[in-house]
């Protein structure tokens, strides 16, 4: 199973005043999605919107890629993880899983992709 995570829709699903301070609240996430990577061997990509400071990158390793979108803008991060997951769906039996509650996001993603709102993957990291 490959997990592909919108980290800014995770991160911005409770009002923690994430506002405040994103790249705080993206280590917060980051930190915690780590943690979890430690319990299982899928691979794990948390992908945020531009720009993330290059310590919250620097959280992945083992399992877990920590990106950030390729472009500036609305829903860049969501086009990213669009492009990421229609690579591989070309490969034999991709077993996907996105993480987001974004319905415009959902609606975007190729057939037979899994899906995971966001309160039940914060529940399941303990987030």
């Amino acid at each position: 199973m490959i997990y592909f995570i919108d980290g800014n829709n995770v991160y911005g699903s409770r009002p923690d005043r994430w506002w405040n301070d994103r790249q705080s609240a993206a280590a917060r996430l980051a930190q915690a999605v780590a943690e979890w990577c430690w319990t299982h061997d899928d691979d794990v990509v948390l992908v945020f919107d531009r720009p993330v400071n290059p310590s919250v990158i620097g959280l992945g390793g083992g399992n877990l890629s920590v990106v950030e979108s390729p472009r500036r803008g609305r829903d860049a991060a969501d086009t990213h993880i669009v492009d990421l997951v229609e690579a591989i769906t070309d490969t034999p039996n991709p077993q996907i899983m996105v993480v987001t509650s974004d319905k415009g996001l959902r609606s975007r993603l190729p057939e037979g992709v899994s899906l995971i709102g966001v309160g039940q993957f914060r529940r399941t990291i303990g987030y």
